[in-house]
């Protein structure tokens, strides 16, 4: 396992944000469509609450037959400020790894073989959690995690330590199309972090940590980027069809 632990500035991360797309008074301006956020009122948030923004690998997408090969997890508060993360491999049977999914992750069978096993993963995972606040699964499409860990946990007769609810990418940023009117030609991590300007040349990594941080930096861009805007500066709605193109068609 390995495990980091740190505190990044949230004013940093909002300064570096900003420069990229200069605020002009309250709103939104320009084509980057920059929000203005009072991040002074982040205190107040909740602090019975943390993330753990996850991302793992899998030998491929049917949880009854292939396996977790791989977690990335971070940990947050709800202000999105950082505690600890951590990764591990997760020793995989060779025969539930695809040979689609192996060559997406990078897939080495002796490599794997030295892992730990799913339920010593499990059990760190267990120890890193807060345990004074709910924990809320965050993530892109963090439904498959969440699905694969699920059924983790209950093969090893170890207790779920997530909560039930999860927040996702995907909504939060089809949301941010919506509000910026600029429509969302796909809601996978890879059009949300080009859309930020925070993909690289090597594009998605498809390892679990690296995707995991990925998803929290994207995260950070869309939140920073939702405020109130004026009525005049909305996109305007699609106008309706004319009776005559809403009718049946008499014949």
């Amino acid at each position: 396992m390995s495990l980091w632990l740190g505190v990044p500035r949230w004013s940093a991360l909002v300064a570096r944000a900003n420069k990229s797309f200069p605020l002009r008074g309250h709103g939104w301006t320009g084509a980057g469509h920059a929000a203005r956020t009072d991040f002074r009122s982040l205190s107040k948030l909740s602090t019975e609450l943390a993330f753990a923004f996850l991302d793992c690998e899998f030998g491929g997408l049917d949880v009854e037959i292939h396996d977790l090969t791989e977690v990335g997890l971070i940990l947050t508060d709800a202000r999105l400020e950082e505690s600890a993360e951590a990764q591990w491999r997760v020793r995989a049977r060779p025969d539930r790894v695809s040979p689609e999914a192996a060559q997406i992750f990078g897939y080495d069978e002796e490599l794997w073989a030295k892992a730990p096993g799913v339920r010593q993963v499990l059990t760190e995972i267990v120890e890193m959690l807060p345990k004074d606040r709910k924990v809320i699964p965050a993530g892109q499409n963090v439904r498959m995690d969440v699905i694969f860990l699920e059924r983790a946990f209950k093969s090893c007769g170890i207790p779920y330590p997530f909560d039930y609810h999860v927040i996702d990418l995907a909504t939060l940023f089809y949301s941010w199309s919506l509000v910026a009117g600029e429509p969302a030609r796909a809601i996978s991590l890879r059009q949300a972090a080009t859309t930020a300007g925070l993909l690289g040349s090597g594009g998605v990594a498809h390892r679990a940590l690296e995707d995991a941080r990925l998803t929290l930096e994207c995260f950070r861009h869309y939140i920073a980027r939702l405020a109130p805007r004026e009525p005049a500066e909305m996109p305007a709605p699609p106008s309706a069809p004319s009776t005559s193109e809403s009718a049946p068609d008499a014949g």
